[in-house]
C-alpha cells in the first residue's frame, strides 16, 4: 500500500525563491553574439571584441572562456560587471596553417541568466600563395 501512496504523491512545485533569483541574475546584452571575418589572409590573427551590457539586477562575474579548439583564445573582462556597466571579451583566431572556412565557438561560464552562454566566429582563411621556384639556367 505505501508504493500507492507515493504514486499519488504531487511532485513539489518549483522552488518559486530560485526562480526569484535567476529572475534578479545578472544578463547579457550583446551587441552580436556572432561574428563573421569574411576573408582572412593566412598567417596574422583576427581579433574581435564582443562587446556586452549587464542589462540585469546583479553583477556579472566571467569564471571561464573556453574555446572550441586551440585555434581560438578568448580573454574576458575579469572584475565583476555591474548591472548597466559593460564588458568584452575579446576573442582571436589563429590563421596560421589553417587555410579555409572555420566556424568556431566561445563557451562563456558566469552566473547571468543566459550560462553557458555561446559566441560564434567564422570566416574563410585564404592560402598563403606558394611561391614558384625560379627556373635553372
Amino acid at each position: 500500500m505505501t508504493a500507492s501512496a507515493y504514486a499519488q504523491n504531487k511532485p513539489a512545485p518549483q522552488d518559486a525563491a530560485a526562480e526569484q533569483v535567476d529572475a534578479k541574475a545578472g544578463k547579457f546584452s550583446f551587441k552580436k553574439e556572432t561574428h563573421d571575418f569574411g576573408q582572412l589572409a593566412e598567417g596574422p590573427a583576427a581579433d574581435y571584441e564582443f562587446e556586452f551590457t549587464n542589462t540585469g539586477k546583479k553583477p556579472i562575474i566571467i569564471s571561464n572562456a573556453q574555446a572550441s579548439c586551440g585555434c581560438t583564445t578568448p580573454k574576458w573582462t575579469k572584475d565583476p560587471i555591474l548591472p548597466g556597466k559593460k564588458g568584452s571579451i575579446k576573442v582571436t583566431y589563429n590563421t596560421a596553417n589553417r587555410p579555409g572556412p572555420f566556424n568556431k565557438d566561445v563557451i562563456i561560464t558566469s552566473n547571468a541568466q543566459q550560462s553557458p552562454m555561446i559566441l560564434h566566429i567564422k570566416g574563410n582563411v585564404k592560402a598563403k600563395a606558394v611561391a614558384e621556384a625560379a627556373p635553372a639556367n
